[in-house]
This record gives C-alpha cells, sequence and structure tokens, in this order.
C-alpha cells in the first residue's frame, strides 16, 4: 500500500508519513444518530451504534470535494477520510475549492473528478443549493454521492454524514441553561454566532436560543460577524465595555479563541467565562488549559470516516445507514481527560492529506 501526502506547512515543508502510521485501531462502535425519515428537515434524530466495515472488497476510486483546507475544521474532516480510506484499502482523490466563494471551481473539480473515474463522491458542499445541477449529472451516470458536514438539498444524495449546527447552537445553550436554571440568580451571556446570513450560523442562533428560553440565562443582542480573529475581538471588546456584568461570552471557536487572551489581560479570569458551540483544536486546548469553559464536539474526523464507509458500503451494495451524524457530546474540565483527541480533532502535527493510493 502506498500512502502518498501533500503537506502543506506554515514552512512550506514537504513530508512522507508511511500508511501504517496513520491508520488507526478500530474506531468503532460508537454512538450515532439516525435521522428518520431520511434527509428530511423535521426528521426524529434516534441514538444508534454506528460500526463500519472491516476493509473494502476491493479498492474502490473515491473522491472527496472539500471547500478549503484552510482552517483546523476541515483538516480534522481530510485526517479522517484518509485515514478511513487508508484502512479500509481504497484510492483517494481529495479536492479542495480554496474558499465558501469558490463554487463555480468546486463544480468544476467535481467534474474532474468523475471524468477520472470516480466511482463515488464525497462532498463538503461550498453551497447547499449551488450543487444540485452537478450533483444529478453525477447521479444520473450511477454514480452515488454523499453529503458531508455542510448540508447539501439535491434530492439526488445517496447518504448524509452530517450533525446539525442547530443541535451544536442547542447545546451549547443547554449547558448553560442547567448551570443557571429558572429562578436562580439571572445571568447575562454575550453571543456571537458567526456571519450573517450563513445557514450554520443561522441553525446555531436559532438552536441556542432555544435551549436557554425559561432559564436564568439573559443573553444580549447576538453580534453577527465574520469569523476573522480581529472582527471577533472588536465584537467581544464592544461588549465587555458596553456590558461589565456580562458574565459568559459564547459564539464561535474564533470568538472563544480570541477572547482568551483579552480576558486574562483584563483580569478576568474566573469572572467571564467562555464557550464555543463547536470544537476546534484551539478550543480544545483552551479547555485543557482552564480559559474556555466549555464546547460541544461534532466529532468532524467521525463524519468523515463515516463518509467512506457509507460510500464503500453503497458501491458494494451492502446495507447503510442513510442518514447519520455522530453523537454531539459537550466537552468541559470534567470529561476533556475521557475523550478520544483523534475522534473529535486531527492529530497534532497533522498536514493536509490530498490522496491515498492502494
Amino acid at each position: 500500500m502506498k500512502l502518498v501526502q501533500n503537506f502543506v506547512t506554515a514552512l512550506g515543508v514537504a513530508a512522507l508519513l508511511p500508511a501504517a502510521a496513520m491508520a488507526e485501531d478500530a474506531w468503532f462502535p460508537i454512538d450515532a444518530e439516525e435521522v428518520t425519515p431520511a434527509f428530511s428537515a423535521d426528521g426524529v434524530a434516534s441514538t444508534i451504534s454506528y460500526t463500519a466495515l472491516e476493509a473494502a472488497d476491493k479498492a474502490w476510486n473515491i473522491c472527496v470535494s472539500f471547500p478549503h483546507m484552510k482552517d483546523a475544521y476541515w483538516l480534522g474532516v481530510d485526517f479522517g477520510v484518509v485515514d478511513e480510506a487508508t484502512r479500509q484499502g481504497v484510492n483517494l482523490n481529495v479536492v479542495e475549492a480554496g474558499g465558501y466563494t469558490e463554487l463555480s471551481k468546486q463544480i468544476s473539480q467535481i467534474e474532474d473528478c468523475v471524468a477520472g473515474g470516480a466511482e463515488a463522491v464525497i462532498i463538503g458542499a461550498i453551497s447547499g443549493d449551488g450543487l444540485n445541477n452537478v450533483i444529478a449529472e453525477v447521479a444520473g451516470r450511477g454514480i452515488p454521492v454523499i453529503d458531508l458536514v455542510n448540508g447539501i438539498s439535491s434530492p439526488d444524495i445517496s447518504a448524509k454524514s452530517l450533525v446539525s449546527f442547530r443541535t451544536m447552537g442547542f447545546e451549547t445553550g443547554r449547558y448553560l441553561a442547567e448551570k443557571h436554571p429558572a429562578g436562580s440568580e439571572p445571568v447575562t451571556v454575550g453571543w456571537f454566532p458567526g456571519p450573517a446570513g450563513a445557514g450554520w450560523v443561522e441553525g446555531a442562533h436559532a438552536g441556542f436560543m432555544e435551549a436557554i428560553e425559561g432559564s436564568a440565562v439573559i443573553v444580549l443582542e447576538p453580534r453577527f460577524g465574520d469569523t476573522g480573529k480581529e472582527t471577533q475581538l472588536k465584537l467581544v471588546e464592544d461588549v465587555l465595555q458596553a456590558n461589565p456584568e456580562v458574565r459568559y461570552l459564547a459564539g464561535t471557536a474564533v470568538t472563544a479563541e480570541a477572547a482568551q487572551g483579552l480576558i486574562r489581560e483584563r483580569g478576568l479570569q474566573g469572572k467571564v467565562d467562555l464557550l464555543s458551540f463547536y470544537m476546534t483544536p484551539g478550543v480544545y486546548t483552551g479547555i485543557e488549559r482552564g480559559f474556555i469553559l466549555a464546547a460541544p464536539a461534532d466529532s468532524m474526523v467521525i463524519q468523515g470516516r463515516i463518509a467512506i464507509d457509507q460510500a464503500v458500503r453503497i458501491l458494494q451494495g451492502a446495507e447503510f445507514v442513510q442518514h447519520v451524524g455522530p453523537k454531539i457530546f459537550v466537552v468541559d474540565p470534567g470529561n476533556i481527560g475521557d475523550v478520544s483527541r483523534t475522534n473529535i480533532l486531527p492529530p497534532e502535527g497533522f498536514s493536509p492529506v490530498f490522496s491515498v493510493n492502494n
């Protein structure tokens, strides 16, 4: 088996890691949530135990398309698909479009994947609706398409491996609501959901607000903004300046990571706690060090692994779970020592990998 890795690091250094060093021991069975009816916006989620195949019957050719690989989140998804392809013994080609403005590039990359012999396509979509035409073309050729992480509205997909950002926001809000139930002393929360209008932001915001309803948690007017560090830091500074009574700052991972230094500088540790509604290596480290209070984990590595397993099962005519994602759980100082880091985050030092050849 040969694993080809293209590394992109801050130093521009290329390296090669043997496949044996990549593939992990069995990561399954794991607690997951199946949505029924599949692809339904109001489907019911039920807990299942997800078990992957031990190995593929042959070295299928699978293509994975990502919006970009510029942050730790998609790096984690990349690790998941690459390691699972290595473990199951299939060929993998990973492409990334370079950002959420590059819809046309993602479409052309998917077309190139199919032209290059892809037998299944896994897509982390730039747009929920904008890929529907190309997906119809791909599916029309009998090639299964799996929706990974971001959500796709196309009726022509074969499976979904993802979680709900509404649930991520809800779990963050519920964590606070349980700490401050109705009847207890009210606490004020600054809320930073991310860029206005983005689907994942709207979902997280709706879930968060639903979860704190009826509790002693008072949420200030949401501060929407780009997930750049400077933008989020300015929003945090504005909220702290205008609301000295604020007890929590909750929002994107960038918000929590950026605010750590500011909280320390102002001597607010223990007075203002930070929460993120999704997990990144920076948030994980912040929880370990006591600088960030909590964050739900959507286990992006597992989402990637499941998508590969779904693709292989479909190609082999095996039974598969059509709409599933890892069970979301909140990580805080009380359980972080018991959480398997490699299930929810890429390994430290991992750099992008674009192909696996078997």
